[in-house]
Formats: structure tokens, C-alpha cells, sequence
């Protein structure tokens, strides 16, 4: 199981805040800094952009990701495990709570994490070589494989509920009370709990400064869960949430339309209001028949297996009584429903506990429940849920609406019905049940716009809902024998016959005309969203304020009608994701690096050439929220003479391997570079190496990694240029016109307002940069200019060299293109150089109509132009 574009997303910016975290030293600092280089600097009068970091766990960096529900926050959180350790030092102990809200969540994640046949555990153990454990809180207290020496040696994941940690009655206590299984733990004064003991379990994590993962992060949110936070002394803390509240630190979040295209969910919601209970049951028996024939033929002709169940959502009136949903399940049964098709889930009453709904053997298909299936309760198969409340109340679907969202297996089924869900009511107060229904989508980290909904209750009936509801407020006591009746309803009424094998219900006829016109025009509102800027899209979705800037109207309809092309390979043909012959892919340089070996290439590295500094990985306590675990530079001979001491009593053999275990962690991934290959090749140049140059290494190893890191990425980007040009000379890298201008941008900045701009206003510049644009602004063949984007925001040149954002585009009234990058003569040649090649083979490929331009202020590289000559060529175009 592989990472979701989306996902990959979230990864990458997680790592790119640890860049910042690594660069500005502070987690607030770094926070602020990587959002103002996102949408630009909050205000705080219009509450534009990323309010700042919040500091509500004081020595942790705490960070938040938002992701809708079915959007795989628990996947997400087992790479993210990865990412964050990398970042830290190998001393770290790779101890993390994993904290959950409820106990049905707890059981789940446990049983997930450390079940091989799962996903999750199976990423785990790839990311951390199989050394992982999975606790959950009385293994933890009787000390079950949970010691000192198993810490040290192994990723140790504690499962506990927030109740475990608040420590409300005596069995959750036992986490603050005196453990002799716990003893062998070294708890320094320093780190135990104001009011427990000192070999206490909590005092043991506490030692730990372990990881938090907080699932459902919106549930702890109030002193008490702060509190709880704090006392468990973390050092880094990751919120998973589809909701994130206002204290959160949003990293990263993910738009509901991302789940949508990779078809993780099963939207829109059709919505269908009816008149009566028994209106309910009858279509939703239907509804269900419906759907599982279509799943059987499905697969028959080679789809997955797919079993729909129906939710019955009884009404709350006040404590659960058990009787009720037995006599409700009694009344299905006596429609003809089979008994053990049906399965009842209270807060009092499991009955699917130790079931596995997923099996083809197992026969349910209805559940009876009131929000007991909430967060947590994950099964694709639920496509229906029927509330059974009484038509003259509103149903408040806000808590389960999400456990009929999950698509099954993650893909599109050749039937529509079946990626689709559906919501069957029979409520009076219907719009405010759409409010529900909303509120529940946004709870899942949806929107308004994902559903589809019919009304089909008369004026007259819900007049009598209305006053029904009036005479209970006025008669209690005569209605009293009522309402004790609870989702009561006359099965005589319910038309139904298990054994037909097509349905006659007009209901189910006319949701199948809905869905197919509903899904129809959903997925047209998806491909419109294509055509929008997804960054301001998503930002919207969530309800951050972004400061936007739109084209200017004069040239609008000339930009959008242009289209720059990009580096494209054909992809091979593949069923499974529904590619056809002939299509195509962006070129990454990834893909010219598939057959790079560092095994024959050249290990010379001029080590002496660099002006050496040495570092120390100082994991002390800084303060102020100064994050605890990244390098800072340090004079001191003393540390020098004990590194040295401590290399030199080493054999050369165990220096090596210490040494390249350091290296290959600084230089962290290189794909499609494999981890082998980089620590064979940082093995064999340290194996070329005298005894006193290993000991330079180790005083110097941080600048010596670098030197290591930019070697290799130098012989790969050699190989990649020399791939890349072979293709192009046979034709299998082509250009395809893709690339096509936002209707907005969001700068981080914005430059002095200069005329012909495309947009309102554009990004900042530098002297350069504001230099050339002034010269080339009026000019009469200049149609509009773009100041162009970085990071992820503009236009990029793909191929050999990563990220070449070129600094403007230009286009003249007869639609030539015209890609400019300026530099100052303080460059680095060798990566200039690189990167005019680079654009000069794009608008070779490109056409005639295409032009990639580098611009010197002054001493130019050959291929290259001065200001003063370029200047004079573009007057011309």
C-alpha cells in the first residue's frame, strides 16, 4: 500500500516544515515563516492568511494535519512516524503515544498497528526494519516486552484512550501509581508528575519525551486535554484530525475534492425525505436488494466482492433500553428479514464484536444503532443509512453520517449506485435535517456540495408533524404511553419479498434516476474545479482567508487561452489504473534515474577544500519553544580532543559503520537512489581513508555528509541530463501544451505595482529582477508579463534538473512565449549552465512559438544574454 498523491502531499509538508524547523531553530518561528512563504503575512484585522503558531504545549512542536474523513489519517501518520525521526537525532527513543478518544477506536488501532496482514503494521515494519511493538496500557503496566532494553531497540507504539491519561477513576489510576514491573526504568526527579510516584507508568513515558499522535484531535481541545498533553511531556505532538479546532497548527490539510479523484469516498449523498417510517424500512430494504445485485453482477464480471448494509439510525429518547432495538430488530425479522442479517450496536449492547463485516461469509447486512458507529467504525460496505426517528422530529445524522463515506476498495466500480451513498428519512423538520447532514459532512471534512436531496413529504403531513409536536409540548401526559413506543411501526405496511431478484419499488426507481443525473453533474463539478486554482480551493474549503490576486480583465481571456507545454513520456498501458495505450505522463527526474548505479562511479571528493566547522546534535532544553533536537555549531577543543579519543579507541571497522550510519541518515532519501546503494557508496569512501582523514571525518562529518550529498547528487544529475538527451534524440520524451496560467495567485509577497502586469498585482522581486521588468513593461509587442512563482506555485521546467522555476513569463501580442531567468554574476555557472541547457532543449521541443531566455546583469555564459542585449532582442519579438 502505497501513499495517495494527497498523502505524498502531506509527507512533503511535514518535511518542508522541518526545513524551516531546521533553518529558524524555533517551532513558532518556523510555523509563521513556512505559512507567510504560503499565503503571505497574517492580518489580523481581516484574518487573512495562517494565524501563528500557537504554543499551547510548551518544549513540543505541535502540528495538526487535516484530512476528510476516509482520507487515510492513520496510513498518513505511520509515514509521518518516519519522516519525524529523521529529523531528529539516533539517540532519540522512538517511543509515541498514540492516543485515541474512545475505547472502540483504541481496540481498532491496536489491532491495526500490529496485525501483519494490515497496511499500516506492514508499512511500519517496512519504514522501521520490523522492530516495532504495539502496547496497549496493561501491557504496558505489567511490563510485557516493555523494559529499558526493548525501548532503546525498537519503535514502541502506546495505545491509550485520553481517559487512560486523565486518570478520572481507579482502574486508570493504576498509570500514576507506584509499578515494581516498572523499576528497571532510570527516572530522573526532574521528570516525575506533581502528585504520583516515582516508578509510576506515567513518570516512565514522561522519561521518555516520547511522540504524541493525537487521533481525533478534535476532542482534545479543552484545558483538561491540554492539561493531558502536557503531562505526558512529549516532544513532538501530531494532531489527526478532519476538523481541526482554533488552537490547532495546521501543517498540512487536504481538500475534500482530493478524496473525490482518488475515489476514497462514495459522494454525493443522495438524500431522500419520505412520509412515514415504514416508507423508510421499505426503501431502504429495496435500496439495499438493489445495490447488492448490482454488486453480484459486478462481481461476476470481475469486480470486488461487495456486500451493502443498511444503518438504522433509531431515536434517542434519553438511556438506551436494549429492549427497544430487540423489538425493532423483531420487526425487521418479521418483514422477512433472516435473523442473523441483522446485528444491533448500543452503548450497552456489541453484537459486533468479533465480526468481520469484510468477510464474504458473513451474512449482515442491516445494523441497528444510534451513534454508537461513530469515528472509528470504518466499513466500506455501509451505503445506506435510514434514520427511523419519528417524521415529526429532525434527524440529527451529524455523528454517523461518516461511516457511510468510505468507498470500498479504493477505486471506481463500473456501477454508479455503488460510488454513491444514500440518507433515507421521514422528517417534518427535513431543512433542518439537511442542516444535519451538513454538519455532518463538514464534521467529516466535507461540504454543503456534497450531497443531493429530495423532499417527497406533503405540506399536509408535515402540518400534522408540526402539531403532533405541539400537543406533546402541550399534553405530556397523554402523549406520555407514545412516546414510550419508540421507533415503533406497522410491518403490515412494509411491501417486501427477500426472494425476488429485481425490486418493484418506485422509490428505489426514482434514487437510481437521481443518483445516475446527480453523479453525473458531480463529476462535472469536479472537472470544473480542475480548472481552478486548487491552492485557493482548498484554503477556501477549510476557511482560511487567503489574499487572492486575480487577472487583469484586458488580458485575461488572451491568458487563458494559452497553454505551456511540458516534458511528457508515454506510460506503458495498465488496466488497473485505467490507462490506455498511448497515454501520457509528466517526465520527473526520477525516471531518468531508473537504471543510475553508484557502484562504478567515482569516489573523489576534495574534503581538504572546505573551510570545516564542527557540530554537535545538542538536544538540551532552549526555551521559549526552541526546538530541542537539531544541530547547532559549537567551539570547543575539549569536544574535539573526547571525539577524537573516542574515534581512535575504536577498530576501523566499527568507525566505518558508525560513520555511515551518520552519513546516509544526513543524506535521507535520494529517489530513486536506493538506501542500499548510498551506503554501499558512503562505505567505499570511507573505506579509501587513512586512520587521521576518518578522524577529520567524525570532527567535521556534518560539512563532510554535505560534501557527500552534493557529490552524488552531481553524478546523478549528470546521468539524468545524459538520459534525457537520449530520449529526446529517439522521441520518447515529447512536450505537450499542459500548463495553463491560475485564474489567481496567491504571493507571498507582492512587488511594486509595474504596468502590463497579468495579474492585479504580482510577486515580490529582487534588483534584478525589478530592473529587466521595468525595461520590458511598456513595450508595444508585450502583451502582459508574469512575475512567476516558486515552490510548488508556478510554472516549473521539468527534466533533469529538480525545480527550475523560471523568474518570468512574457507573452507578446501575437501570442509568442517568451521564459525568461535572470541572474546575477555572482551565480553558480555550473547550475546555471545546467538549467539554459535545460530550457533551451524545452523551446527547441516546444515549437517555434516557444522561448527560454537566461539573462546576466553583466558577464553572461555562453548561450546566455547580458541585460543591455536582451533587452534589445525581446523589443523585437
Amino acid at each position: 500500500m502505497e501513499l495517495k498523491t494527497y498523502q505524498k502531499q502531506v509527507i512533503d509538508d511535514l518535511e518542508n516544515y522541518f526545513e524551516y524547523l531546521q533553518n529558524h531553530k524555533k517551532a513558532d518561528t518556523a510555523f509563521n515563516t513556512f505559512w507567510q512563504d504560503k499565503v503571505g503575512y497574517y492580518n489580523p484585522l481581516t484574518g487573512e492568511g495562517m494565524r501563528p503558531y500557537q504554543n499551547t504545549v510548551p518544549g513540543a512542536v505541535h502540528l495538526s494535519i487535516k484530512v476528510p474523513t476516509a482520507g487515510g489519517k492513520t496510513f498518513i501518520a505511520c509515514n509521518a512516524l518516519k519522516t519525524i525521526f529523521d529529523a531528529m537525532p539516533d539517540t532519540k527513543t522512538r517511543a509515541i503515544v498514540w492516543l485515541v478518544p474512545w475505547s472502540n477506536l483504541l481496540d481498532q488501532t491496536v489491532r491495526n498497528l500490529s496485525n501483519p496482514e494490515h497496511p499500516y503494521c506492514q508499512k511500519l515494519n517496512s519504514l522501521f526494519n520490523h522492530r516495532v511493538q504495539v502496547f496497549e496500557k496493561r501491557d504496558l503496566l505489567q511490563g510485557a516486552s516493555f523494559n529499558p532494553s526493548s525501548v532503546q531497540e525498537q519503535l514502541s507504539i502506546m495505545v491509550m484512550n485520553f481517559a487512560s491519561i486523565r486518570a478520572r477513576n481507579k482502574e486508570d489510576r493504576k498509570i500514576n501509581e507506584q509499578n515494581s514491573n516498572l523499576a528497571n526504568f532510570q527516572i530522573n526527579e526532574n521528570d516525575i508528575l506533581e502528585g504520583t510516584e516515582k516508578e509510576a507508568l506515567i513518570n516512565v513515558i514522561r522519561s521518555l519525551n516520547p511522540i504524541l499522535v493525537v487521533d481525533e484531535s478534535h476532542n482534545a481541545e479543552s484545558d483538561l486535554s491540554v492539561e493531558m498533553l502536557n503531562n505526558l511531556n512529549p516532544s513532538f505532538i501530531l494532531d489527526l484530525t478532519a476538523t481541526p479546532k482554533q488552537n490547532a497548527n495546521i501543517v498540512s490539510l487536504v481538500s475534500a475534492i482530493e478524496l473525490k479523484k482518488e475515489h476514497m469516498v462514495k459522494l454525493p449523498v443522495i438524500v431522500y425525505n419520505h412520509q412515514n417510517i415504514e416508507s423508510v424500512i421499505e426503501s431502504a430494504l429495496h435500496l439495499q436488494h438493489k445495490l447488492e445485485n448490482e454488486a453480484i453482477a459486478l462481481e461476476k464480471n470481475g469486480g470486488k466482492y461487495i456486500r451493502p448494509i443498511v444503518l438504522f439510525q433509531a431515536q434517542s429518547k434519553g438511556k438506551e433500553d436494549n429492549t427497544t432495538y430487540d423489538k425493532l430488530k423483531a420487526q425487521l425479522i418479521s418483514v422477512g428479514i433472516p435473523d442473523d442479517h441483522i446485528k444491533i450496536k448500543t452503548a450497552h449492547k456489541d453484537e459486533l464484536k468479533g465480526i468481520d463485516l469484510m468477510s464474504p461469509d458473513c451474512p449482515v447486512r442491516y445494523i441497528i444503532t444510534i451513534n454508537a458507529l461513530k469515528e472509528g467504525w470504518d466499513c466500506p460496505f455501509a451505503y445506506i443509512l435510514a434514520s427511523l426517528a419519528d417524521k415529526s422530529s429532525e434527524v440529527d445524522v451529524t455523528q454517523i453520517l461518516g461511516r457511510v463515506l468510505r468507498q470500498p476498495y479504493v477505486m471506481k466500480h463500473d456501477s454508479t449506485m455503488l460510488n454513491l451513498s444514500y440518507v433515507i428519512t421521514a422528517s417534518a423538520k427535513f431543512q433542518n435535517t439537511l442542516q444535519n447532514i451538513i454538519k455532518g459532512l463538514q464534521q467529516s471534512g466535507f461540504s454543503e456540495k456534497d450531497y443531493r436531496d429530495k423532499d417527497v413529504m406533503p405540506e399536509l403531513a408535515k402540518e400534522e408533524a408540526q402539531q403532533k409536536n405541539l400537543d406533546e409540548f402541550l399534553f405530556p401526559e397523554q402523549n406520555k404511553e407514545t412516546a414510550n413506543i419508540e421507533n415503533a411501526f406497522d410491518a403490515t405496511k412494509i411491501a417486501f419479498n427477500t426472494t425476488q431478484t429485481t425490486t418493484t419499488n418506485t422509490t428505489v426507481f426514482e434514487i437510481e434516476e437521481m443518483a445516475i443525473e446527480q453523479n453525473a453533474k458531480f463529476q462535472q463539478q469536479i472537472k470544473n474545479q480542475d480548472n481552478t486554482n486548487l491552492a485557493l480551493t482548498t484554503f477556501t474549503e477549510v476557511g482560511i482567508k487567503v489574499k487572492h490576486y486575480k487577472m487583469r480583465e484586458n488580458v485575461a481571456q488572451q491568458a487563458q487561452e494559452i497553454l505551456l507545454p511540458k516534458f511528457v513520456i508515454e506510460t506503458p498501458k495498465n488496466d488497473f489504473l485505467l490507462m490506455e495505450d498511448g497515454a501520457t505522463a509528466l517526465l520527473d527526474r526520477v525516471n531518468l534515474l531508473k537504471s543510475f548505479k553508484l557502484s562504478d562511479k567515482d569516489i573523489q571528493i576534495a574534503f581538504k577544500s572546505i573551510s570545516s566547522e564542527l557540530y554537535k546534535i545538542d538536544t538540551e532544553e532552549i526555551g521559549n519553544g526552541e526546538y530541542k533536537m537539531f544541530p547547532f555549531k559549537i567551539e570547543n577543543n575539549s569536544m574535539q580532543e573526547q571525539i577524537t579519543n573516542y574515534i581512535l579507541a575504536k577498530p576501523k571497522e566499527g568507525q566505518i559503520k558508525d560513520l555511515v550510519h551518520f552519513v546516509v541518515k544526513q543524506i535521507d532519501k535520494m529517489p530513486p537512489i536506493a538506501h542500499t546503494e548510498i551506503k554501499k557508496y558512503v562505505t567505499r569512501i570511507l573505506e579509501n581513508m587513512s586512520p587521521q582523514e576518518l578522524i577529520d571525518f567524525n570532527q567535521y562529518k556534518l560539512s563532510y555528509s554535505d560534501l557527500i550529498k552534493k557529490k552524488i547528487n552531481d553524478l546523478a544529475d549528470t546521468c539524468a541530463e545524459q538520459v534525457f538527451n537520449d530520449w529526446l534524440e529517439i522521441d520518447k520524451i515529447k512536450t505537450e501544451a499542459i500548463w495553463k496560467f491560475e485564474p489567481a495567485i496567491i504571493p507571498s509577497r507582492i512587488a511594486n505595482d509595474i504596468g502590463n502586469s497579468l495579474y492585479v498585482h504580482e510577486g515580490d522581486m529582487n534588483g534584478l529582477e525589478q530592473q529587466f521588468i521595468l525595461e520590458i513593461s511598456s513595450f508595444s509587442n508585450i502583451a502582459f508579463w508574469h512575475r512567476n512563482l516558486g515552490r510548488g506555485k508556478g510554472f516549473a521546467l521539468n527534466g533533469y534538473k529538480s525545480n527550475h522555476y523560471p523568474d518570468f513569463i512574457l507573452v507578446t501580442k501575437n501570442n509568442k512565449v517568451i521564459v525568461v531567468e535572470t541572474k546575477g554574476s555572482d551565480r553558480d555557472n555550473s547550475d546555471s549552465a545546467a538549467k539554459l541547457r535545460l530550457g533551451k532543449a524545452w523551446s527547441t521541443a516546444s515549437g517555434s512559438n516557444y522561448t527560454y531566455m537566461m539573462v546576466f546583469d553583466k558577464n553572461a555564459i555562453e548561450g546566455a544574454y547580458n541585460l543591455e542585449k536582451a533587452i534589445s532582442l525581446l523589443e523585437q519579438m
